[in-house]
């Protein structure tokens, strides 16, 4: 007996200071009371975890990725930042420059597709047109039809002299060295984002990645949103429906903020390259005005986040946003419900199902809590929805890679493009609207109909959100 109570106490005194240690870290409540049930009562799991992925390890790489950014930034981040704008979005863009030196920029001519097929095709076109050099960062790159036929545009373009720069994050990227072999034997250059020291069964849940899509053509030409390199993007999987998804082309002066935020991550992935400044040549004004904001773990303050957040907060018309998950946090949450409790046309759109199954049910367990505030949902199939957008009003309309979830906003590199005007914001409105037609609504009659192992399911992932 007197040896039982002994294992209890060593059993609570562990549990006493894993709790105490972790709110010294001052992290988030939700994450630092997720990481005291997985370290207090999971150590020989949780232990393992954290020291390859926790906190510690990452304040480690902020503060190597944190200088390089600052390196950057002297060199170039020399953008306009004198653009008239109208009074009403100027709160905003004042936003965007303090959070993450994205002043406003311009573009000759922007482009948004909701298909594979047709960003592929205009990607392809892109590459074959470069001439001095073609950078290329995604999250995963998928050893298939579609990676290997851009995989050749690339090496044909490297052994025409053009500099070919392929950056794929370690964790999301299916294709190795080997497939990759015949690009760096034509002489462009590969590298990995962040492998971890050893490898992983739930290598899907490593933080620190870089789930970014961007390309930039000889400085000028620029592609960034949510398709990754896939056939799933395109012609669909194991016999499903290619993914819907959202990508935005960009040509103009705004493409120098997309190079600045591909040679971060290449100088953290890769060690040394270009200083960017022969990359980037000057550009006349365009007539569309945007801002290229970047986000990431490096720093403690989440740009699309913030950003996002004081959008949703001072919407007066409309908020209709597409994620492919939706793991908000406190801040979000009371954004999206007071919007809609003083008249804000809130719409979400959401996958009917998702990549993740853990995720999904996260996501459903806010649905009723919305719901009962007036936001409105609907569920996109059978295709699954992977784009991530946003409008606002008649005014501000963002495309981007982070979901409307606590991985995007702070665990992951993230990118969007915030476009302002009324073209813009009125075009990807009439996409959602025309979405809408292949979702059906989600009520709360249907939700508390379920089946109580489902309901159970959902509470028990978003204990977890945090960590997801």
């Amino acid at each position: 007996m007197d040896g039982a109570w002994i294992v209890v106490a060593l059993e609570l005194l562990w549990i006493l200071g894993v709790a105490s240690w972790l709110a010294l870290e001052k992290r988030s409540p939700e994450a630092t009371l997720a990481w005291i049930v997985v370290l207090g009562f999971l150590p020989v799991v949780g232990v393992p975890i954290y020291l390859l992925i926790g906190p510690r390890r990452l304040d480690r790489k902020r503060l190597r990725y944190g200088d390089l950014r600052l390196q950057l930034a002297a060199q170039i981040c020399q953008l306009e930042r004198g653009v008239a704008l109208p009074p009403d979005v100027l709160r905003q863009v004042r936003l965007g420059l303090h959070l993450d030196e994205a002043p406003v920029s311009t573009a000759a001519e922007i482009e948004l597709f909701v298909d594979g097929r047709s960003a592929f095709a205009a990607l392809a076109a892109g590459i074959e047109s470069a001439r001095r050099h073609v950078h290329l960062e995604t999250y995963i790159y998928d050893p298939d039809a579609t990676g290997r036929r851009l995989l050749e545009l690339l090496a044909e373009r490297a052994r025409a002299g053009v500099r070919v720069r392929l950056l794929v994050d370690d964790v999301g990227a299916r294709a190795g060295a080997r497939f990759f072999a015949p690009l760096v034997a034509a002489g462009g250059q590969v590298a990995r984002f962040n492998p971890p020291r050893f490898p992983l069964p739930w290598r899907r849940w490593i933080d620190f990645r870089t789930h970014r899509k961007i390309a930039v053509i000889d400085g000028h030409e620029g592609f960034l949103g949510g398709m990754n390199v896939s056939d799933s993007q395109t012609v669909g999987a194991r016999g499903a429906p290619p993914w819907r998804d959202t990508h935005l082309r960009l040509r103009g002066d705004a493409v120098r903020a997309l190079q600045r935020a591909f040679l971060e991550n290449w100088h953290f992935g890769a060690g040394p390259g270009p200083a960017g400044l022969d990359d980037l040549p000057p550009s006349p004004p365009g007539p569309h005005r945007l801002q290229i904001l970047r986000s990431g773990p490096d720093r403690e303050v989440h740009p699309i986040h913030e950003f996002l957040f004081a959008a949703i907060a001072g919407a007066d018309e409309r908020v209709w946003a597409t994620t492919a998950y939706l793991v908000p946090d406190e801040p979000l949450l009371v954004a999206l419900r007071s919007a809609a409790h003083r008249g804000v046309d809130v719409r979400l759109l959401v996958p009917e199902r998702g990549d993740s199954r853990f995720v999904a049910a996260a996501a459903r367990s806010y649905f009723e809590n919305l719901l009962l505030s007036g936001v409105r949902i609907w569920e996109y199939g059978p295709a699954i929805l992977h784009a991530k957008t946003m409008v606002v009003d008649r005014e501000l309309a963002v495309v981007g890679s982070g979901n409307l979830d606590i991985r995007s906003f702070r665990l992951n590199f993230e990118i969007a493009a915030a476009i302002y005007g009324t073209a813009a914001a009125d075009h990807l409105a009439a996409i959602f609207e025309r979405d809408l037609t292949s979702a059906r609504p989600v009520s709360a009659a249907r939700l508390a109909a379920r089946p109580l192992g489902p309901r159970l399911l959902d509470a028990g992932a978003r204990l977890f959100a945090s960590l997801l």
